[in-house]
């Protein structure tokens, strides 16, 4: 059996099925650039980032597109309260957006897209649907006929009933049916705006991802992606207004990530209960956030706390503490990671195995967690003494496999430093002098001193251990 997905659409788990023998042609819906992102959206980002590595190792050719909606009301707002052009927003917000998504430990798409560069594409999308009878233009603005297209409804499973005493309606005096959504809207003094048939405007949002995506994957793409809260209108929209102008299906399969909550609500600017991405990463490394947000799987709601942030350090210290460990007991014989891609299982080793099973059930990274923290547990045993080294090895190997498809890298840790190895050796030898001449005071210092320094020193019946503190500060215990 191959990879499995929960397809929004269908409302259940069904085969991956790409439309190319393999490759995997993927969108998602990227930030509106006017402000910096907050972890909610990071998690979303991060969750396509896992999908997107893991694809690739089980040896699909993946094409990711990722849109930057850069024409908004959002953003013409908040160029007034900057007191700088649109572009100057948007400029600056995506910078900041791939410099956070970047802290995180996340690759970005393989081709980002922006609004304002395919307005042309837009335009002529729009005209199609006016003269196949979806759209009509009122005023200088043009909205989509929701009416007129009979499916119109089947992603978020809502009835036009059940839309009419619903949410996010826009209003509007010239639309004929109040649920009707613009593609274009009319020009106002001091926004920017472009020609078009019906007059100078902009586009709407949800005409840009359904255009820009079937540009660059072309119809019936294998994976349409973000968070749940786009699942209405958004992607309905997009829905209808793809298959407006194609044969269905528009997309072969819909991901939706699940929401971060803050306490009893879901985390959201409106909502002004928001941690900002870049501050959680100042104040635990990138990959500790990473952790935090992959606990759960893609589609599960997960809690943003100090707990549950506290609880992903612990565990990452963990990891860092056997790949430490194991480094300090083999040496050159320590196995590098490496780039790896299993297409066919059936050859790999047992936890490697749990991870591809766990992960091929719809992205399960909860299970495939569990599977990492079994394995440290036994490469622990083994470096406490009931191993030899050719246990411990393969072990090892698989470990870096699979923490490296989960996108850690451990890249901020300088443990593998000579300079700094070869200091914290000398300074244990030291420790372990001042002991033996039972000076326990100067050995107690010289601990006391390197956990100031962010070096943990854990004694084993093996010997001493260290590693430097994702934490940092004094590891109290007896010297």
């Amino acid at each position: 059996m191959g990879i499995r997905v929960h397809d929004s659409m269908a409302r259940k788990t069904v085969e991956l099925s790409p439309r190319d023998e393999g490759k995997i042609s993927m969108y998602v819906c990227g930030p509106t650039v006017y402000n910096y992102i907050h972890i909610g959206n990071a998690r979303t980002f991060l969750s396509f980032d896992l999908i997107r590595r893991y694809l690739r190792y089980r040896g699909y050719d993946v094409t990711y597109v990722m849109n930057y909606t850069d024409v908004d009301d959002k953003i013409i707002e908040r160029a007034k309260i900057e007191g700088i052009p649109t572009d100057g927003v948007t400029q600056k917000y995506s910078r900041a957006f791939e410099d956070d998504m970047a802290a995180l430990g996340t690759d970005m798409a393989d081709v980002i897209v922006k609004a304002t560069e395919h307005i042309e594409d837009m335009v002529d999308a729009i005209e199609s649907l006016i003269e196949k009878g979806l759209a009509y233009e009122a005023d200088g603005n043009v909205f989509y006929a929701v009416e007129k297209f009979d499916e119109y409804g089947k992603l978020s499973g809502r009835s036009l009933d059940d839309m009419r005493a619903g949410e996010r309606i826009e209003p509007h005096e010239s639309k004929t049916n109040p649920l009707d959504f613009a593609l274009w809207k009319s020009a106002k003094e001091g926004e920017p705006s472009w020609s078009s048939p019906w007059g100078p405007g902009r586009p709407g949002w949800h005409i840009e991802c359904s255009v820009m995506s079937m540009k660059y994957l072309g119809p019936g793409f294998d994976i349409h992606g973000g968070g749940s809260d786009l699942i209405f209108p958004h992607h309905e929209n997009e829905v209808a207004q793809a298959e407006g102008l194609i044969d269905p299906p528009f997309v072969r399969h819909w991901l939706h990530a699940g929401m971060v909550q803050m306490e009893a609500e879901k985390m959201s600017k409106s909502l002004g209960n928001i941690v900002l991405a870049r501050d959680v990463a100042q104040r635990y490394p990138g990959e500790v956030a990473r952790l935090w947000a992959i606990t759960g799987s893609y589609r599960s709601q997960i809690v943003f706390s100090e707990a549950s942030l506290s609880d992903a350090a612990n565990a990452y210290e963990r990891w860092k503490i056997f790949r430490d460990a194991a480094r300090h007991r083999l040496d050159d014989a320590m196995p590098e990671a490496r780039s790896t891609t299993r297409p066919d299982e059936t050859s790999a080793p047992a936890y490697v195995r749990r991870f591809i099973s766990a992960m091929d059930d719809d992205f399960n990274s909860s299970q495939a967690l569990a599977a990492v923290h079994d394995l440290v547990s036994e490469g622990n045993r083994v470096l406490d003494g009931d191993g030899s080294d050719d246990v411990l090895i393969p072990l090892v190997e698989q470990f870096l496999e699979i923490t490296g498809v989960l996108g850690f890298r451990f890249a901020d840790d300088a443990a593998g430093s000579e300079l700094v190895g070869g200091l914290v050796e000398y300074l244990l030898e030291l420790r372990e002098q001042a002991r033996a001449e039972k000076a326990f005071e100067r050995a107690d210092g010289i601990r006391a001193r390197l956990a100031d320094l962010g070096v943990a020193v854990e004694d084993t019946s093996t010997g001493a251990r260290w590693r430097l503190s994702s934490t940092g500060g004094r590891d109290d215990g007896e010297s």
